[in-house]
């Protein structure tokens, strides 16, 4: 602990060279993976997410050499678009990944159950109607939380429409609703 504030000028000048090493390097994976790797898509991408970033501290203040952090760096990414592909051609990976959309409040009733599963308040569910500029709660027809965590607020529609952004979501509190549960 003697060298708190200062070790050495060479020191200095590693952690300078390390730092925009692992920055080009990390900034070239991910410019060859795309954009999913930086995705807000689900936890998955999340870990993603935040495992490079704790990779490439590492690797800046060099408690990791170079090599090895590339390595992690490569791994990380691979996997994640291994994880991706596979999610996309099988169902069972795609829910192992992937948490489904959840109602929270539909045609002026709050899902209590879904509420506390997912941790959500009345003042949440609020907070996002009014961050869509809609003041009158009578004009909403869903709220729901999406894969990634975000609330979706979703306005009345035409009652004829058969194209809804909210077919598929499965829902079993509300007696009122098809029978199979969904929209």
């Amino acid at each position: 602990m003697d060298n708190i504030f200062f070790e050495s000028w060479t020191k200095v000048g590693h952690v300078a060279l390390l730092t925009v090493i692992s920055f080009v390097t990390l900034f070239l994976f991910i410019r060859i993976s795309g954009k999913r790797t930086l995705a807000k898509f689900n936890a998955f991408d999340f870990v993603v997410t935040v495992t490079l970033g704790s990779v490439l501290a590492y690797m800046m203040l060099a408690q990791v050499s170079l090599t090895e952090g590339v390595v992690v760096l490569f791994l990380i990414i691979s996997m994640q678009l291994l994880f991706a592909k596979l999610s996309r051609k099988s169902k069972v990976m795609e829910k192992l990944l992937n948490s489904s959309p959840k109602l929270l409040f539909y045609k002026g009733i709050y899902l209590e159950s879904n509420m506390e599963k997912e941790s959500v308040t009345k003042e949440e569910i609020l907070a996002s109607i009014r961050q869509k500029g809609i003041e009158n709660i009578d004009e909403i027809l869903a709220v729901v939380i999406e894969a990634n965590g975000d609330l979706s607020v979703v306005k009345m529609y035409d009652e004829t429409t058969t194209n809804s952004s909210l077919k598929g979501i499965k829902n079993h509190d509300i007696e009122s609703f098809p029978e199979n549960g969904e929209l």
